[in-house]
């Protein structure tokens, strides 16, 4: 049967309004909706389905304990398959170069540094801190911080408390408080540490023109670093690592203060520093001998070494006593006098070195060696070396007086934890250990070449000039770099929280690589024409050898900076035993490297083998270190985006170097080697070479470059 018309059955004549049906209305509420004319998925069954009822089939095998469903209500509607995605918030402008990035969001990022908030991190630098020391303000009582944070943090007043009354406008002071001081020992420190190393720089400039790259310069040199050897054996590695810890820790938490403790330990440290400087002045042509044979070998030779040793061993007992002195001041919050007490020793070394320069002549003039230099020569030079850390360590009396504190002599070390403590310091006693055999293989060899070349600036005086510049840029940049992003480093690892690690470690290689690429490079480019006007006083020979051996050190840099950033992983966790066996690889491979430079390479180029060994050296040890600690992370140390960053600047930096070291070497050679080539060479040379490596970087929009151009250009206000 055919159903009955939809108009017959509501309309109907006779029908009354009882029998009426209601009519369907349509989608609108107005018209009747007719069921041949609506859409096909209007009626999708499942899309009036309750997702909250129970299903008789699915329930038997569905958990619902385990996987609620949706409440009902939260069904999403599907979006369109076919839609214009869209616009970023902030897309990046083709016209730009280094352009300011979008802000971060409100919330917790992993791109951010760890444990800092985008909207209140403010990053500052030394001239900043210089100039912003005395801008803070007096907190006018000692708690009103607590009250302030508790209202930040939404814990207001208590209802129905009074309001308080306003507080009085404190008198104005001297003081910047807390924080101004703290801002203050940073300016203080950055800027000693800046002004020792320049200073430090120049000293060794005046001693080699006083003393030449050859035999005589070479035996001061190994006289000179005796000491410091001696020290860092004995008592140096453990004092900076485990002493001073606990002296840190004995001023917080005992009652006097930890001035007993401190008197013992500056006590304790003084008499083994006094028993070690005898034993050492007595053994002194033993030590010699262990330096260098050609040395002791020698008879001028040694004898001028002997006595140069005798006058500086005793400096090992004013280097302990400045190290302790220097760490009590920085327990109770004196941090300048440690980092401005060495340049005293600098001034007085180049005060002594310019007498014996203004009485005898440069090395070039005199032509002076170890059968010629005068008993009074040595005599002056010896006196003015011991003069000068004598001076640096009583300069630190002033300072603790001034600090409250007052050393009274106590040998009372048995049962206050001095044993125990000196046990903890073996793993830092082995680092130093190795690193310094690694020392005594090199210094051995690098004398004997020196002394078979023949040649002027092919020894270990040569080798340690080279060295000093080639690593001033890790000294100033690396380190810095790394300075604020230890905090953080040190935070993440005792949170266990390992992607803030890699982090931090991955920002630290990238931002210092923007400096260091470039230097190393640099070095390589304009070795020459800086050495010819650094050292040129010593000769033009010798200024030529080590131009040669600061090229072999440059590219070394690179992994020399990365083994530091890498280490830093390590010693965040609190992991020293790593960084040892690291040290121990290190220091084998430049040994065995060393050696083979030196049985088969001609004596005139062996130091400059020598020289390209310890980069080679800290290559690999990069390479050890880089896997453990990745497997330390879990696997992940951002490895590709690092290794990407790193070959993109040195592919920027190779056509600069082949640019800047064309043109440099070219003007020494038309101009001469003396001051005049020199400067003209690498200003010439240098400015090429930064040109064509930001202009190359540019064009292959390396991240970290325009970030750093992006903050130049934003310091000069452009």
């Amino acid at each position: 049967m055919n159903a009955p018309y939809d108009g017959d059955r509501v309309h109907g004549a006779g029908g009354t309004g009882a029998d009426r049906v209601p009519p369907e209305t349509g989608p609108d509420g107005m018209a009747p909706a007719d069921p041949y004319l609506q859409h096909a998925y209007d009626h999708d069954p499942y899309r009036a389905r309750d997702l909250a009822a129970q299903d008789p089939v699915g329930e038997a095998l569905y958990d619902r304990a385990s996987h609620p469903p949706p409440p009902p209500g939260t069904y999403q509607e599907p979006q369109p398959l076919y839609q214009q995605p869209p616009a970023a918030q902030y897309p990046p402008d083709p016209r730009f170069w280094a352009q300011t990035p979008a802000p971060e969001p409100a919330g917790p990022s992993r791109h951010l540094p760890y444990g800092d908030d985008a909207l209140t991190t403010q990053f500052v630098g030394v001239d900043d801190l210089v100039t912003r020391a005395s801008e803070d303000e007096v907190e006018p009582d000692a708690f009103a911080h607590l009250f302030r944070d508790q209202e930040g943090s939404g814990g207001g007043r208590h209802a129905g408390s009074p309001e308080p009354e306003p507080a009085k406008a404190p008198a104005p002071q001297k003081s910047g408080g807390r924080a101004s001081g703290l801002l203050k020992s940073s300016a203080l420190m950055a800027a000693g540490t800046l002004v020792s190393r320049l200073t430090g720089f120049v000293r060794s400039l005046v001693i080699t023109a006083a003393l030449g790259a050859v035999l005589l310069g070479d035996s001061f040199t190994i006289a000179y670093t005796l000491p410091t050897m001696i020290y860092i054996l004995t008592v140096g590695g453990g004092l900076n690592s485990v002493f001073v810890p606990q002296l840190v820790r004995s001023m917080k938490d005992d009652e006097d203060g930890g001035e007993a403790y401190a008197n013992r330990l500056l006590t304790l440290v003084m008499v083994a520093l006094g028993l070690i400087v005898a034993a050492a002045v007595f053994a002194a042509p033993l030590l010699i001998r262990l330096m260098s044979l050609p040395i002791a070998n020698d008879p001028d030779a040694n004898s001028v070494a002997v006595t140069f040793a005798r006058y500086c061993l005793p400096t090992i007992f004013f280097m302990g006593v400045h190290v302790v002195m220097g760490q009590i001041l920085n327990a109770r919050g004196k941090f300048g006098a440690m980092m401005w007490t060495p340049v005293l020793n600098n001034i007085v070394m180049i005060t002594t070195f310019g007498l014996f320069i203004w009485v005898y002549g440069t090395a070039a003039e005199s032509q002076m060696g170890v059968r010629t230099i005068p008993p009074d020569g040595v005599r002056l030079l010896g006196i003015g070396t011991l003069l000068g850390l004598t001076v640096q360590a009583l300069a630190m009396i002033p300072y603790l007086r001034e600090a409250g504190f007052r050393f009274r002599p106590r040998f009372d070390w048995r049962g206050h934890g001095l044993g125990k403590t000196i046990k903890l310091a073996k793993w830092t006693v082995l680092f130093v250990l190795a690193n310094q055999a690694g020392v005594l293989v090199v210094t051995q060899l690098a004398t004997s070449a020196g002394k078979s070349s023949g040649q002027n600036g092919t020894g270990f005086l040569a080798y340690s000039n080279a060295q000093l510049i080639w690593g001033m840029p890790q000294a100033i940049i690396t380190v810095s770099v790394m300075a604020a992003l230890l905090p953080r480093i040190a935070r993440a690892a005792h949170d266990n929280d390992p992607g803030a690690v890699r982090d931090d470690i991955s920002q630290g290689l990238r931002n210092s690589a923007v400096a260091i690429v470039p230097v190393a490079f640099g070095f390589l480019a304009l070795g020459l024409p800086m050495c010819t006007l650094l050292y040129g006083a010593s000769g033009s020979e010798a200024a030529r050898s080590m131009g040669f051996i600061l090229m072999a050190f440059a590219l070394g840099l690179i992994p020399y900076s990365v083994q530091y950033v890498v280490l830093r992983g390590f010693y965040a966790y609190e992991d020293t035993r790593t960084p040892f066996y690291n040290t121990v690889i290190v220091a084998a491979v430049n040994a065995a490297a060393s050696v083979v430079c030196f049985l088969v390479l001609p004596a005139r180029w062996a130091v400059v083998g020598m020289a390209a060994s310890y980069g080679l050296a800290y290559a690999v040890g990069v390479g050890v270190a880089w896997r453990r600690l990745r497997n330390r992370l879990g696997g992940d140390l951002d490895g590709t985006r690092v290794v990407r960053t790193y070959a993109r600047l040195c592919l920027a930096a190779i056509p600069a170097a082949l640019v800047g070291g064309v043109v440099g070497v070219a003007l020494l050679e038309l101009l001469g080697e003396g001051v005049l080539g020199s400067v003209v060479a690498l200003i010439c040379g240098g400015l090429l070479l930064l040109g064509v490596f930001f202009g190359a970087a540019k064009k292959m929009r390396i991240e970290e470059v325009n970030g750093l151009m992006g903050m130049v250009r934003g310091r000069l206000g452009r």
